[in-house]
């Protein structure tokens, strides 16, 4: 019989290196893929319609995903593997054809498949902390996979700022740049995952596990019902964090689709209509600035282990959204480009705590056995404020909030602060908190 042991850091920094993978495409998403939108001609209140791919896969996919990898057993890849695989693999195949998008729909229709990709791979990474590692290594695990957000979506962003300083012109309908900056993540997605495959043996089930495993027969609906089954014993403590999730995720669809243009009013006083070069200038400070915040991000992400440790996940949660809202609120009416760089150190501690903290106040009371599905679950509860937002912000964005993204930024840091005091009233267990 084979049992969780103790890992050294290096063990566990292997099997989370596939997460810098996943979340380099997510990083072009974050700061690419509303530029894409704007260089094939889409009007600004079009944009949160054109993002609903994300949270509508994440709703459908990780779920599903997360019930099935439960009931998986795979001799030579193991329980969550193969499904980080599959989603490699697909999120390489969308980021090598992106940039070959010709029409505004093509790219949306792409970014389906990608984040189908993400998402498959996204939740059977995080049921795989809870697999692998003792209780007192998981929140090492958690941030460690924080520190991997961190550094891929850095890698992303320094590639939209560096590469159109040397990579001049269009191919198509985009500046070639988005072609090296889209291929160099199709590489990271795949050689990241294969790494951690290669360097990871997941924990077999024991032979009583195995035999029910396949001894319970596989339908089209048994996920489904799982999931239904799961959320009915849902422990308090998950529907509690879904009203910080329901503040927090819908600020920040709202940053990331107007951060951009953001920059390009408060800085350069330019639309993508009014300058185009002005406006793919912004593009890529706005990269730079987003990198920042995931520098930050995967510099604190350790040292937020610590002061939960201290303080308590959820006081340290309440504290940086806290942070991260004040970036916000100062963000659109900065004039410096410089400047940007003070206000989104604030997001970038946010950024490291959403990543990690919130499951340390719920791992403790998920049932071994579920680990797969309620990781689903917990995506759910950031995916459908999403799709609330991509649902419902363009009508917000024209009719309150004069169609300019400056406001939008501004908006989003006012639901930040109402996440932070929702946060405050999460009753959760005490949890062991190991430091390296």
């Amino acid at each position: 019989m084979f049992g969780k042991i103790k890992l050294n850091f290096w063990q566990i920094l292997n099997m989370n290196v596939g997460f810098f993978g996943i979340q380099y495409s997510f990083g072009l998403q974050q700061s690419a893929v509303t530029p894409i939108y704007d260089f094939l001609g889409a009007a600004p209140d079009q944009i949160p319609i054109l993002h609903l791919a994300g949270p509508v896969t994440g709703l459908i996919v990780q779920p599903l995903i997360g019930a099935m990898s439960d009931k998986t057993w795979s001799p030579k890849l193991g329980r969550r593997k193969p499904y980080f695989l599959i989603g490699a693999l697909l999120c390489s195949l969308s980021l090598i054809l992106f940039p070959f998008s010709s029409s505004l729909w093509m790219a949306a229709g792409l970014l389906w498949i990608l984040d189908a990709g993400n998402n498959t791979a996204m939740e059977p990474y995080r049921a795989l902390i809870a697999d692998k590692l003792i209780p007192e290594q998981q929140p090492t695990g958690f941030q460690m996979q924080s520190f991997f957000t961190g550094l891929g979506q850095v890698l992303a962003n320094l590639s939209i700022f560096i590469f159109p300083l040397f990579i001049v012109g269009k191919t198509g309908s985009l500046p070639t740049w988005v072609y090296a900056s889209f291929f160099l993540g199709a590489f990271c997605s795949i050689a990241t995952i294969l790494w951690s495959i290669s360097k990871t043996k997941e924990i077999p089930p024991t032979v009583e596990e195995l035999v029910l495993l396949k001894s319970k027969k596989r339908s089209v609906l048994g996920p489904l019902i799982e999931i239904a089954a799961a959320i009915k014993d849902m422990p308090k403590v998950m529907w509690q964090l879904a009203l910080v999730y329901l503040f927090q995720w819908y600020a920040l669809f709202c940053y990331w689709q107007n951060s951009s243009k953001s920059v390009a009013l408060s800085v350069w006083n330019a639309t993508p209509l009014t300058n185009e070069a002005a406006y793919e200038e912004a593009v890529s400070w706005t990269a730079l600035v987003n990198g920042w915040y995931n520098v930050v991000t995967f510099l604190v992400a350790f040292a937020l282990v610590g002061l939960a440790k201290k303080y308590s996940p959820k006081l340290v949660h309440a504290s940086c959204l806290l942070f991260a809202a004040l970036g916000f609120l100062a963000f659109p009416h900065i004039a410096d480009k410089n400047l940007l760089l003070f206000a989104i150190t604030g997001f970038g501690i946010g950024w490291a705590s959403m990543m990690g903290i919130p499951y340390l106040m719920v791992i403790s009371n998920i049932p071994k056995k579920r680990y797969g599905v309620y990781m689903g679950i917990i995506n759910m509860m950031i995916v459908i404020p999403m799709i609330f937002q991509t649902l419902s912000f363009g009508y917000i964005l024209k009719n309150f909030l004069g169609n300019d993204p400056r406001n939008a930024v501004t908006f989003a840091g006012v639901l930040l602060i109402l996440a932070a005091i929702a946060t405050l009233f999460i009753s959760t267990k005490k949890t062991i908190i190991n430091e390296y």
